[in-house]
């Protein structure tokens, strides 16, 4: 059963007229926020279809947040349901609501707007979305979607609200100034369940937190949950073999974030075998520079997102 706040978590753009306001479930901490005005959004408003989606754009106040629910046992569509219900009281129109299978799968996940891993995970065979507008669809006054995606242990929301009438507010971006990703203090790290089911789900994942010098390969001396998470899903699954693959923004030449990209996964391969003790014929490392970016290389917060270090699992040998 779910159990929802009795007070409501306020979803606000300040000084719209439009300002949703959800009540989310009593276990929901939110893991990442970004806003930004004056921006534009394109939400989707069909599935994945014939190499690619229809949309809607809208300018104005975009309002972006993650939450994470601990909710076992949970299916998108259960957490959906009263979301859906909430907006369509709040005077939206439901344009799309489908299904992992019926959106499109992988082509549609990556062809959305999604906040980056850990804050917002998304199983690409478990997951649920919705854009509903305020408004004509061919010239809304607001539009909001939500993206629902599940684990054996817990769920993950994301929201994300556009207003065409939206006004700037004191923590907007200035015109012309880059937009930033605030991340709750207390965001978690992946878990080893979360880990190990990206990796069977998905084939990859994004490896939270790890600390570089600036321009350098150097793996700082912390102890990054990260990696002992990955550390025990290995030891737990002793057949699995994963490439460590680093990437990097788009700042400066492709050779050069290449072989700093390599480098970078490679360290993090040496502190696997050094530090947790798993066996290097397991690992390899390999470096893409700036040829996969999951995020926009036009704003900070997307060249941060940009620079990581992903698992992919390999196949059995």
């Amino acid at each position: 059963m779910i159990i929802w706040r009795a007070g409501l978590i306020w979803l606000l753009l300040a000084g719209t007229a439009h300002a949703l306001d959800l009540s989310l479930p009593a276990a929901a901490r939110q893991t990442v926020t970004r806003d930004t005005d004056p921006d534009s959004y394109l939400a989707p408003t069909s599935a994945f279809e014939n190499g690619g989606l229809a949309s809607v754009k809208i300018e104005g106040s975009i309002a972006r947040s993650a939450w994470r629910l601990e909710a076992p046992g949970l299916t998108p569509l259960q957490i959906m349901r009263p979301l859906r219900t909430q907006l369509e009281d709040a005077g939206y129109r439901i344009v799309l609501d489908c299904s992992a299978e019926v959106c499109g799968g992988f082509d549609f996940r990556f062809a959305i707007e999604t906040l980056p891993a850990p804050n917002m995970y998304v199983d690409l065979r478990q997951y649920q979305f919705v854009t509903a507008v305020k408004g004509s669809l061919q010239s809304p006054d607001a539009v909001a979607t939500l993206l629902v995606s599940t684990t054996d242990t817990s769920a993950y929301l994301q929201i994300v609200e556009a207003d065409a009438q939206g006004q700037a507010s004191s923590s907007s971006v200035p015109e012309g100034a880059e937009d930033t990703q605030t991340l709750a203090p207390d965001t978690p790290a992946q878990s080893q369940s979360e880990m190990a089911a990206a990796l069977q789900n998905t084939g990859h994942v994004v490896l939270a937190a790890l600390d570089f010098g600036t321009g350098t390969a150097a793996l700082g001396q912390g102890e990054f949950d990260a990696l002992a998470n990955l550390a025990a899903v290995l030891k737990d699954q002793p057949d699995l073999r994963i490439v460590l693959v680093g990437h990097t923004d788009s700042v400066g030449g492709l050779q050069n974030n290449i072989a700093l990209s390599r480098s970078r996964a490679a360290a993090v391969r040496r502190r696997l075998i050094t530090a947790h003790g798993i066996a290097g014929d397991r690992i390899e490392a390999q470096g893409m520079g700036y040829l996969s970016p999951i995020a926009s290389n036009q704003t900070k917060a997307g060249r941060d997102a940009n620079r990581r270090v992903e698992a992919v699992l390999l196949p059995a040998p």
